[in-house]
């Protein structure tokens, strides 16, 4: 059975940063297609970054230009490094194929506030 675990969030304040890592066990990662995905409160799960399993990546408007996905399929990870947050930003953030979902793991929160 396939589990996607996150972690890695916490509170920062705006402008700070933070990584969250997500490690999949159980799948053939190096083959999917990778996903990071956020919830705040009162809103639908959005699509904030992905990548493909080679690499290439793709972008949400409201996260480009600060926030980077990579991946390590040596270690079945998949990170996501975020800078300049913004109290925006504040939401549950969760990994997942890019389509095709596994079942979702916990998540992590991460909190952008003074």
């Amino acid at each position: 059975q396939v589990q996607l675990v996150e972690s890695g969030g916490g509170l920062v304040q705006p402008g700070g940063s933070l990584r969250l890592s997500c490690k999949m066990s159980g799948g053939l990662f190096v083959i999917y297609n990778m996903g990071w995905y956020r919830q705040a409160p009162g809103k639908e799960r959005e699509l904030v970054a992905d990548i493909t399993g080679d690499g290439s990546t793709n972008y949400a408007d409201s996260v480009k230009g600060r926030f980077t996905i990579t991946r390590d399929n040596t270690k079945n990870t998949v990170y996501l490094q975020m800078n300049s947050l913004k109290p925006e930003d504040t939401a549950v953030y969760y990994c997942n194929r890019r389509s095709g979902f596994l079942s979702w793991g916990q998540g992590t929160q991460v909190t952008v506030s003074s």
